[in-house]
């Protein structure tokens, strides 16, 4: 059932970008959940939506769409304090979503796009554009060392902003540049399972890690792998699915959204 599976293009492509995105969000979702931002980063992933939609629309880039609104939106998140971070997001999620279906509609009724909301908000692996392997490794590789760059103060201000403050931190710009981080994170999952989806990646294994692990750097580590291998083991899954009904290939978020979740209740049981 998986005769080819790596010496396809297309597989190969999809490993790499699935594999990106998820080892950069569980660290990132490792963050997010320590300073109470999961709803911020559900948020910038459906923001993202719209960014997805207007490439279509322009004719460029999906990658570029998905990462500017994306940034606009931690831009815009960052320069709240974090108690009022999550009304801001609600607002900014529904906006989101409202443009979405309004770019959405302007991209199937005047390019003739077609699939375009299946491939904004699910994802659609198989079916990355040519390049788009190298800019995901790239994009992770940049934002995995901006992290080791700013780990101790982040970390720090992450578990309490007063304490970081008094440290000497500076915790508003550490707020905007892990917005700028939770942004390429939620880009690069949308281009894997989806905008709608891209939260699966990344609290899904930064939950079960901290399910496992308190400490913040084994959790870190653990979320990456953990993400990585329902990455690979969803692309593996969609592609064996082919010989399951014959001509038609299961969506590849579903495989991975579901190897999240089983990771999480097993996780969740072990722990009692």
């Amino acid at each position: 059932m998986l005769d080819g599976f790596f010496a396809s293009t297309v597989v190969q492509s999809a490993l790499l970008i699935g594999g990106a995105a998820a080892a950069l969000s569980g660290i990132i979702g490792v963050f997010t959940i320590l300073r109470g931002q999961s709803f911020a980063g559900h948020a910038l992933a459906d923001i993202s939506s719209s960014g997805g939609a207007l490439a279509l629309l322009l004719g460029i880039s999906p990658m570029a769409g998905f990462f500017g609104l994306s940034l606009l939106g931690g831009l815009g998140l960052g320069q709240r304090r974090r108690a009022d971070s999550s009304l801001v997001a609600g607002i900014m999620l529904g906006a989101g979503l409202g443009l979405t279906a309004l770019l959405l509609h302007f991209a199937v009724s005047q390019r003739g796009v077609a699939g375009a909301a299946v491939t904004i908000m699910f994802g659609s692996l198989f079916a990355a554009p040519p390049g788009a392997g190298a800019w995901a490794l790239g994009g992770a590789l940049a934002g995995l060392l901006l992290i080791a760059c700013l780990y101790r103060p982040l970390l720090l201000a992450s578990l309490s902003e007063e304490l970081a403050a008094l440290r000497g931190a500076k915790v508003r710009l550490l707020d905007v540049l892990f917005l700028g981080m939770l942004a390429l994170s939620v880009t690069l999952s949308a281009m894997s399972v989806g905008a709608i989806l891209s939260t699966a990646l990344l609290i899904g294994p930064a939950a079960t890690a901290l399910r496992l692990t308190r400490r913040p750097p084994a959790a870190m580590a653990l979320a990456a792998l953990l993400g990585v291998a329902c990455a690979w083991a969803g692309v593996a899954l969609a592609y064996a699915s082919y010989g399951w009904t014959p001509g038609r290939v299961w969506p590849v978020s579903f495989f991975i959204t579901a190897c999240v979740l089983l990771t999480y209740i097993i996780a969740a049981w072990r722990r009692g």
